[in-house]
């Protein structure tokens, strides 16, 4: 069993209301068992929702409202459901201020990116389960 973003499966999780289907995960799932996760929304953000980004160890809304506490919150209920099901490794969206893994948006809302983890999978590494993003299948 595999921990995935939601939103890689084709769930409607995202900020902005949509989805990431992503071929090479669906068809990892038909093949085994992946438990969907929504940081966001196991942090009490709704969908749709303003986009984040993270800066300065925060996490910020394009209006700058700062929303550090959900995402903080959605981590840990993921990380409480990896333990559940003993998870050793999550399927993560690239570039997420919650999934990325390597890669985030600099927090400019800019597009440009930058080296580093999401609030997420910052927590699942430092607990040992390996993360990958769905550009790494």
């Amino acid at each position: 069993m595999k921990l995935c973003s939601a939103c890689l499966l084709g769930i409607r999780c995202r900020y902005d209301g949509k989805n990431k289907p992503n071929k090479k995960v669906i068809k990892l799932a038909r093949k085994g068992f992946l438990i969907p996760v929504c940081p966001e929304q196991l942090g009490g953000l709704s969908t749709p929702r303003e986009s984040s980004e993270q800066r300065k160890g925060k996490v910020i809304t394009k209006s700058g409202k700062d929303v550090t506490k959900n995402f903080k919150k959605g981590a840990e209920e993921v990380l409480k459901l990896a333990k559940i099901f003993s998870i050793k490794e999550a399927i993560l969206k690239q570039r997420s201020p919650s999934c990325g893994c390597g890669e985030i948006y600099d927090g400019t809302f800019s597009g440009k990116i930058v080296k580093g983890d999401g609030i997420t999978a910052s927590l699942l590494k430092k607990n040992k389960i390996k993360v990958i993003s769905e550009e790494e299948i």
